[in-house]
């Protein structure tokens, strides 16, 4: 197992960005012996909550010990607050960065799978919402998405009316992040309009698995989700259990998101 961080200039955020990647280079055989494996791996770009970091996988995850036993690599993206999408407002394009540039750069740098089939994307909260939505925007790339309680605040967003507050924050950031909020459900920041937009367009869907515990704040959005894609008649896993907005559900969850996307490629 190797585990590294780094930094590259993005021409998708114009300034250097760090990241961090787990690579499952060693084998051990029944004997108990160790060798050397080589790729090209499976591999899954997996994103970090509000107000977190593309470390916070590794502090609190499983994440090593995933890759391992799923002979995966593991690819930890930095997206700050941005909910992983392109601002027009300014220089950052995150969704460019995490669904084109990283993908592009660290297939460069190390033996990754370049099958869509074998690349795939997630996240936790904010990190949910920005892998389901650019999972669907990018879906030439990415042939899975894994949203483990996902802020699926859209159609909230769309509601705001200036000087208003939902306490996470005001809503000048909601219009800087998303656009005008009474456009927001007809734009391709929205998940339910980018599935209606790949329905339309003919073009295949990433494989969905959404999961969120059953005490969690952003439940019932959730669930709002699964009941969305159940109505568009588009197969997912959809997986509840106990739990709130913590490591605790999100530790729980990614080993079985985990196994679903290995059964599917075997």
């Amino acid at each position: 197992m190797a585990v590294l961080t780094g930094q590259y200039h993005s021409m998708a955020l114009h300034r250097q960005v760090s990241f961090a990647a787990v690579l499952p280079i060693d084998n051990v055989d029944e004997m108990g012996k160790r060798s050397y494996g080589s790729g090209p791996f499976p591999t899954l770009y997996l994103l970090h909550g509000y107000t977190g970091n593309y470390m916070d996988w590794l502090y609190h995850g499983s994440v090593a010990s995933l890759a391992s036993q799923y002979h995966t690599a593991i690819v930890l993206a930095d997206g700050g607050n941005s909910f992983y999408l392109n601002n027009p407002n300014s220089t950052d394009d995150y969704a460019d960065l995490i669904g084109s540039e990283l993908v592009n750069v660290t297939r460069r740098l190390f033996p990754l799978s370049e099958k869509r089939e074998e690349t795939w994307i997630g996240g936790l909260s904010m990190g949910g919402f920005g892998a389901l939505r650019n999972g669907l925007f990018y879906n030439k790339v990415f042939g899975a998405v894994v949203a483990l309680s996902a802020a699926l605040i859209t159609d909230e967003v769309a509601a705001m009316k200036p000087g208003s507050d939902n306490g996470v924050a005001p809503y000048a950031y909601y219009v800087h992040t998303f656009g005008e909020p009474s456009k927001v459900m007809s734009s391709d920041v929205s998940p339910k309009y980018m599935v209606r937009k790949r329905l339309s367009q003919g073009e295949r869907l990433p494989r969905l698995f959404l999961a969120c515990g059953t005490e969690d704040f952003l439940f019932a959005a959730n669930q709002d989700m699964h009941s969305y894609l159940e109505q568009m008649h588009v197969a997912h896993e959809w997986l509840t259990h106990p739990g709130v907005h913590d490591f605790a559900f999100w530790n729980y969850a990614l080993p079985i998101a985990m196994e679903w996307l290995w059964n599917k490629i075997q």
